[in-house]
């Protein structure tokens, strides 16, 4: 009974609020070298929770397994025009996005089998690993409404194709998973990132982290909070995703759980992530403005 009165007033509080939208695009990759934390899951579903908070969302999937599409209910057979033509034949990034059945304002950018291959292909490519860039920053630049949220959903392996994500992106996700290895892995991707800021992309950052499968239950989950907070206090959320039969099942049904389970526990935590990151982005802006130094001469 606790737990139906605790969801029925979640629900309440994310109707009546309000998702700030960003002046500028943000896009981030979602990444985690570690496999099964729920990387796909979250690029999709947050994506998602954003679209229908009233955001344009452009999700790009970068991973050969094409289960970011499968999850967003788009075609991602062998002869769909795909993220492959886009990072190795030059295509226009806005010829291969598809509108998802989600919701009128989530698009996918599809990736098909072609991708496997993409990693041998573009050793021999002219600046290899900003081709991702370039397309996205052409994308945005000329899409006649303005996208305010880009996810790139990467492989779980350090290869160019992530590269390229990292190249693209301004923010990093981070999803970890609230079991004993969650750490593990981890200080070998913050290497990365502080590589990729250092030689390709200085604009990018670590901005958020969201616990997953966390099993409230248990002490080891609290702990492995506890210790992910402790090492990054203002990245991590406060949100956390639960273990739920219904988040696992949506992508079989070709859903993300917002759509396939739009009141159960899982879509309201997914809401509810997507609502704080959106917040959090507006909170930072406005102190920003505040505190930056007047111009000299300026009208008081």
């Amino acid at each position: 009974m606790r737990e139906i009165l605790d969801l029925t007033h979640r629900r309440k509080n994310l109707a009546q609020s309000r998702v700030p939208l960003p002046g500028n695009t943000r896009i981030f990759t979602v990444s985690n070298q570690k496999g099964g934390v729920g990387k796909t899951t979250t690029a999709v579903n947050v994506a998602a929770a954003l679209a229908k908070s009233g955001a344009r969302v452009l999700v790009i999937d970068l991973d050969p397994q094409g289960n970011a599409s499968t999850a967003l209910g788009v075609d991602h057979h062998a002869e769909i025009p795909s993220v492959y033509d886009v990072l190795i034949d030059d295509f226009p990034l806005a010829e291969v996005v598809q509108k998802s059945p989600e919701f009128d304002t989530l698009y996918c950018a599809p990736s098909t089998i072609h991708l496997a291959g993409a990693e041998i292909e573009l050793v021999s490519q002219v600046a290899r690993e900003h081709r991702l860039r370039t397309a996205l920053e052409q994308f945005v630049a000329e899409a006649e409404t303005p996208f305010h949220y880009v996810f790139i959903d990467c492989p779980p392996s350090l290869g160019l194709l992530t590269i390229n994500a990292f190249v693209a992106a301004e923010e990093v996700l981070i999803p970890i998973q609230a079991e004993y290895y969650a750490l593990e892995g981890l200080s070998q991707l913050l290497n990365s990132i502080q590589l990729i800021q250092k030689h390709l992309n200085p604009r990018l950052r670590l901005s958020t982290i969201l616990l997953t499968m966390y099993d409230g239950r248990t002490n080891l989950a609290h702990q492995v909070a506890d210790d992910v907070r402790a090492h990054f206090p203002a990245e991590v959320l406060k949100t956390v995703i639960p273990r739920a039969v219904r988040i696992s099942e949506a992508p079989s049904f070709g859903q993300t759980v917002i759509s396939h389970d739009p009141s159960g526990v899982g879509s309201i935590s997914y809401l509810e992530a997507a609502a704080e990151i959106a917040n959090r982005y507006a909170e930072s802006t406005q102190t920003q403005q505040k505190t930056a130094t007047p111009i000299e001469g300026a009208t008081k």
